[in-house]
């Protein structure tokens, strides 16, 4: 780790191209306990208006280069040790600005096991393979100068032993070359071919269907999108394909003999040197840098899927709330029946039910459902969108066409993805420990509607399936990530004091699972919170704690700010405005015509950090306090006719929804238990780069039907087709149909 927090900073400023101010001030509040959300909202003036991704994007960074740092001093100490630190080294080591630059200076000097060279240097070898490499002139025959070391002892019974030998040595010496290594790995990077095929002996499996698309592709492997990376690593790892990266070898050694051959050498050396450079490029050069470009093409895979993942949990749980209002919620079954809890506004169980609609018992089924609706009075019917989710809601819709229960319900489709996994989680008995797992679904389902971001923060996110090969990129790297999106999310959006459930506090900056559930004792212990600053009473909730978090919690009591993102530090200032406006505290806050008389100039501080940035954000929160930044709840409408894949035709235009985004496209729920793909060809007229340019889940789009495959349950579909035809753009080329895929629900 650099000692110095300076360079720490101007690296780190350097390597991101950021703001060196705003990230030496950013490391600064990072290291004395500040939070990303805090520093992002409420420190503004001293990043410069960083956003929390770059604040991520800094803390994440400021770790690698700690690494390095620490790694560039254990190899400067290493090379003293062993007495081989020139000036020039100690230079060259000093200068470089990559791992592996430090690593390929060290690699000559570095313990390491046995080789070859080994074992040749061993065998008194060095003063041979010394000459060979220096290539310089000699009348000697081939025979003649290795007759000197020919020993039956040493196990060099003969003159091409011998050689054989002193070639292993200028081998390895070759290959240990920074300036070599650096060439080939340019190579790598610039030209390598990414090769799939099938493994030996798999080409007639079963199995390798799954990687048709895949077997036999050939493409630059700097080209290869992070999807087919990572497709074909799994195939690998699975044994079912053969992966490699292929340069034309030729042209390396080509290369190597041309960096160390020199005019005037000795024929017989001339060949001998030959020989050791095909050696030191085919079998150390090439293999090793293949093994090092084959990981970084994965990191930068998994760095891609990661992201893709990120992006679609940070849009799922941005998803509109219906608020909190009464719903219904029904977990769909057929055999088993469908799960009915009635849920209140704030998400309490109030009664449940099994009913049995698509048994033969309907009648029976709506009657008990009409009840149930009847004493909950709810605004809207949650369905699961899972098995029998269609047919589910099909017969809500004739019990409104009937006028059982009321017409002005909303009737909506809900994901059931990560449901069941919530049902048997240690939060879902401690929620709700005295329902059924089956009817805990349905809770959930309820719930997720009127509250997406607080239900979801209950599940894992890998299990709510808005990933893309989640389950082979780097799973620390993942983990990170996605806890940093839902502690974003979930301050962006802000919390109830008094409603939040621990799962939701714990992501509040400054909490964390301890607090978390200390706030929620205190809260059951002494009752709602009246105020933020009554926070300071929960045990172990201390000065910096609360910094941190204040200003994201929201209490509805007689202080106005409080349920406001106005930070409680900045309550002085706004009492000075209202003063200035003659008007009380609880007078200005959501008084947008007396927000807009203020001038922010007048109360500039500089000293206390007081800028334009937070200045402008508490006006726009004394005009529209607490304000929600998610989208007001619209229904989707699915086609009543389509409820099944087999009803699903080419030309037809349906409504959906955006279920998934990946590298290649987008996934979409028209509502027959299976999501058709958007390819990326199909998103817009013009080119598009990353899907995500275009749609976003929870999107709800239109789109037309191209192409169906009944047998392999595939469904291809077009969004610019709905959309007019503009000037002629350039876009990607189409993919085949059968490389489409369908995400399957969970």
């Amino acid at each position: 780790m650099s000692s110095d927090p300076s360079h720490r900073a101007e690296l780190v400023s350097r390597e991101l191209s950021l703001p060196l101010a705003g990230v030496r001030s950013t490391l600064e509040l990072l290291a004395g306990g500040a939070t990303v959300p805090f520093i992002s909202r409420y420190r503004k003036e001293a990043t410069g208006g960083l956003d929390d991704e770059a604040i991520s994007r800094i803390a994440a960074h400021a770790k690698v280069v700690d690494t390095r740092e620490a790694r560039r001093a254990t190899i400067l100490e290493s090379l003293k040790e062993q007495g081989v630190l020139t000036p020039a080294l100690e230079q060259a080591v000093r200068a470089a600005t990559t791992a592996s630059a430090l690593e390929d200076l060290y690699l000559p000097y570095r313990p390491k096991r046995r080789t070859r060279a080994t074992t040749a240097r061993e065998r008194g070898l060095q003063p041979l393979a010394d000459l060979l490499l220096a290539q310089g002139p000699s009348s000697l025959s081939r025979e003649a100068l290795a007759a000197p070391y020919v020993s039956a002892e040493r196990e060099l019974p003969d003159v091409d032993a011998v050689w054989a030998g002193a070639r292993d040595i200028v081998a390895e010496q070759i290959a240990e070359r920074p300036e070599l290594r650096a060439t080939v790995r340019k190579l790598f990077v610039d030209e390598a071919q990414l090769v799939v095929e099938a493994a030996r002996g798999k080409s007639k499996a079963p199995e390798l269907q799954k990687y048709a698309d895949h077997v036999g592709r050939r493409e630059r492997a700097s080209q290869a999108p992070s999807h087919r990376v990572l497709a074909a690593e799994r195939g690998e790892t699975e044994g079912l394909l053969k992966v490699s990266l292929e340069l034309d070898a030729a042209a390396v050694q080509s290369r190597v003999r041309a960096a160390v051959t020199k005019r005037g050498a000795a024929p017989v050396l001339a060949r001998e040197l030959e020989l050791a450079s095909v050696d030191a490029a085919d079998r150390l050069l090439l293999p090793s840098l293949e093994s090092e470009r084959r990981r970084e093409l994965k990191e930068h895979a998994d760095t891609e899927a990661i992201h893709v993942f990120a992006r679609n949990l940070h849009d799922l749980l941005l998803a509109a709330p219906l608020g909190g209002k009464p719903v219904v919620a029904i977990d769909p079954g057929l055999r088993t029946g469908c799960k009915v809890v009635a849920l209140d506004a704030r998400g309490e169980v109030k009664a449940h039910d099994t009913i049995y609609p698509h048994t033969g018992r309907e009648s029976e089924a709506g009657a008990a459902l009409a009840k149930l609706v009847k004493q909950a009075t709810p605004t809207a019917i949650a369905i699961g969108n899972g098995t029998a989710g269609r047919e589910t809601e099909l017969f809500v819709k004739k019990l409104q066409a009937s006028g059982l229960i009321g017409k002005e319900l909303k009737v909506v489709s809900v994901s059931e993805a990560g449901a069941s996994v919530y049902s048997a989680s240690e939060v879902a008995r401690e929620e709700l420990p005295s329902l059924d797992v089956t009817l805990r679904g349905a809770v959930s389902i309820g719930r997720r509607l009127q509250d997406p971001l607080a239900e979801l923060v209950k599940i894992d996110p890998k299990s709510i399936g808005v990933g893309q090969y989640q389950h082979d990129v780097d799973q620390p790297a993942l983990n990170a990530e996605l806890d940093r999106v839902v502690e974003t999310v979930v301050n962006r959006v802000g919390v109830d004091l008094n409603t939040a459930s621990p799962t939701l506090l714990r992501s509040i900056a400054g909490l964390g699972p301890a607090l978390a559930t200390a706030i929620v004792a205190h809260r059951a212990k002494h009752g709602a919170f009246e105020t933020r600053a009554q926070l300071r009473e929960v045990p172990r909730l201390g000065a910096r704690a609360y910094e941190q978090c204040a200003g994201f919690l929201r209490v509805a009591g007689p202080e106005p700010l409080d349920a406001s993102a106005v930070h409680p530090e900045r309550y002085p200032v706004v009492a000075k405005m209202a003063k200035d406006l003659g008007v009380t505290r609880q007078a200005l806050v959501g008084n947008g015509a007396l927000a807009k008389k203020i001038d922010v100039s007048k109360y500039l501080d500089p000293a206390d950090g007081l800028g334009l940035p937070t200045l402008n954000d508490i006006v726009k929160e004394l005009e529209k306090p607490g304000r929600d930044p998610r989208a007001e709840f619209v229904e989707v409408g699915f086609d009543p006719g389509i409820t099944e894949l087999e009803h699903v035709k080419p030309g037809q235009v349906l409504n959906g929804i955006v279920t998934n985004v990946a590298a290649f496209g987008a996934f979409v729920d028209i509502g027959v238990h299976q999501d058709g793909l958007v390819h990326v060809s199909e998103l817009a007229h013009r080119f598009v780069k990353d899907p995500s340019e275009v749609v976003k889940v929870g999107e709800r789009v239109k789109v037309k039907v191209l192409q169906v495959d009944l047998q392999r349950k595939r469904v291809a579909l077009s969004i610019k087709a709905m959309q007019p035809q503009g000037a002629p753009q350039p876009h990607a080329a189409p993919q085949g149909f059968n490389s489409i895929r369908i995400s399957g629900r969970k």
